[in-house]
């Protein structure tokens, strides 16, 4: 599974011939939204402003689940969601042929309608999120940071940091202070037992100072 917007360099990990098989996409309603706040900060657009009215909608049912166990989620997306979804897709059927083809407001649509098995897919899976904006906002340092360094240098460099970039992130999510974190880890990892790496990881991690006050 893998949530991520319209982007075409994504399509590619969908097709079913790749190795190791395709993977099942799982549109963003964040992206999707977007286009239509686009419009109507431009053109104060009513058609706009219901379609966010429409998608807020949605995200207000999200607020309620969030937190809830999957099997719960899905279940109350499904009774909620779905129409109002299923609401949308019947009205943006009817706005889009009234519309100029080339306007940006029918792109909105277009770009709605076209994902709109993938937009979906949340409402029959409570693992997924409606949208990846956690995801993008881990990544904004990486956004950021690449206007410094512009290569990683090789495959192996780039590999290294992604596993930082994911333990600094991991590490936020858990409400840790990353450079601790990583400090004490590294300085501990020398002697640490290999079959006990998992108590290093975010989510299990336990400063010394703790364990020694502790004993």
């Amino acid at each position: 599974m893998l949530q991520a917007d319209g982007y075409a360099g994504f399509n590619a990990l969908y097709e079913s011939g790749r190795p190791g098989g395709a993977l099942t996409e799982a549109a963003c309603w964040a992206h999707t939204r977007r286009k239509f706040f686009d419009v109507h900060a431009k053109s104060g657009s009513a058609v706009a402003l219901e379609a966010l009215d429409r998608i807020g909608a949605i995200y207000d049912v999200e607020k309620s689940v969030s937190g809830k166990p999957p099997d719960q989620r899905r279940r109350q997306r499904q009774a909620r969601s779905r129409p109002l979804a299923a609401a949308l897709k019947a009205w943006a059927e009817t706005i889009l042929p009234q519309l100029s083809g080339g306007s940006d407001l029918a792109k909105a649509f277009r770009y709605m309608l076209v994902r709109w098995t993938a937009l979906t897919r949340v409402f029959d899976d409570g693992r997924i999120a409606l949208d990846n904006n956690p995801a993008e906002r881990a990544l904004r340092s990486v956004a950021v940071g690449r206007k410094n360094f512009l290569f990683a240098g090789s495959d192996r460099g780039a590999d290294r940091a992604a596993a930082f970039y994911t333990l600094i992130e991991t590490a936020k999510l858990n409400g840790l202070d990353p450079e601790a974190y990583l400090r004490d880890v590294l300085t501990r990892i020398a002697d640490h037992p290999a079959r006990r790496l998992a108590g290093l990881l975010p989510w299990n991690w336990t400063p010394v100072a703790s364990i020694e006050q502790a004993a």
